[in-house]
């Protein structure tokens, strides 16, 4: 017997505890080629809101009252596949439960080594593609550009600081709250902005900014998006990884500055990690050598236990987690 959580009512606004269940069940025997793996953790993530919407998306939606799914990392406990054995640790795309069963071709085997399977969940999984590869194929960023990073302190943002700067970039980030802000300094950002102080967030990134943005790194979208239309110099590049500021959110949003990206001839582009799984060997390769020689810095907002993955999710949204938040399960 398996236990996972599902998704029994579509959000109104904010998801609430009672928008999902957790429910058990039955472990069938394996068909040729696929694997049972015990999770060790599994990843909540800014993205799973728009899945509990119905509607077309880049992604699908989830399905009600059956296991939801996301990024996980666990062991081999049974297999019937040539390709993993018993004890292989592996990661894949069935989480939110203790125990998925799929097929082995959709796993990807990690390596035997003494990295925490955290990693492959943040810096050498789909979050350091997201960091790498929004920064530097989709905003064309180099040495010298001037780069606005919001959500700093989260998962993606907490890295494109740390390689933007490793890069030779002048890099400002977005936090709420003045522990969430020194957290993001440490990191290595010359500039931090508090975007829950009073005033203008436009103001207050114009100060940081006198001279323009060349890049802006977008993980909330709203407000921060807008004025960084607003302050970006002309022909500037903006990655568009998220918009967790909006997802919950049934009003239109309005951008009074978006006529700037006719004017300042603004290039902005959305991109999902997956359009780039094909040069993922490249990203692990530079990002696991930082991370070798401790040129990068991960932080984690760990929720122990399956039953805390809704309270994981929740925290988000609230400003609870502080890099990337995961769900660490029991042996």
């Amino acid at each position: 017997m398996s236990h996972a959580w599902t998704l029994v009512s579509r959000p109104k606004g904010s998801p609430t505890l009672e928008n999902f269940a957790l429910k058990d069940f039955s472990d069938r025997p394996l068909n040729d080629g696929e694997i049972r793996v015990r999770n060790s953790f599994f990843s909540v993530d800014p993205y799973m809101r728009p899945r509990m919407n119905e509607g077309e998306s880049y992604i699908a939606p989830f399905e009600l009252n059956e296991p939801m799914t996301g990024a996980a990392v666990g062991q081999v406990i049974e297999t019937r596949s040539n390709r993993l054995k018993v004890g292989d640790r592996v990661s894949h795309f069935m989480g939110w439960r203790d125990v998925a069963t799929l097929k082995a071709n959709d796993a990807l085997s990690l390596p035997d080594t003494d990295l925490k399977d955290e990693y492959f969940l943040d810096v050498l999984g789909t979050i350091g593609m997201t960091a790498y590869f929004g920064l530097f194929s989709v905003a064309e960023a180099r040495p010298g550009d001037v780069v606005f990073v919001s959500a700093a302190a989260g998962a993606v943002g907490s890295l494109v600081v740390q390689i933007a700067k490793l890069r030779g970039m002048a890099v400002i980030g977005s936090a709420g709250g003045a522990e969430k802000c020194d957290f993001v300094r440490s990191l290595g950002a010359d500039q931090v902005i508090d975007y829950k102080s009073p005033g203008s967030f436009q103001e207050k990134l114009r100060k940081a900014a006198p001279d323009g943005l060349d890049v802006y790194f977008d993980n909330v979208g709203g407000e921060q998006l807008d004025a960084a239309m607003g302050v970006a110099k002309w022909n500037a590049r903006f990655a568009i990884c998220g918009m967790i500021s909006m997802y919950n959110s049934d009003t239109p949003t309005g951008f009074s500055n978006l006529s700037y990206v006719i004017s300042k001839r603004l290039q902005v582009r959305g991109f999902i990690n997956t359009d780039f799984m094909a040069r993922r060997a490249e990203c692990v390769a530079q990002m696991g050598y930082w991370v070798s020689k401790g040129m990068i810095d991960s932080r984690y907002t760990i929720f122990d236990s399956l039953e805390k993955g809704p309270e994981a999710f929740f925290s988000l949204f609230s400003g609870g987690n502080t890099g990337k938040a995961l769900v660490r399960l029991g042996s």
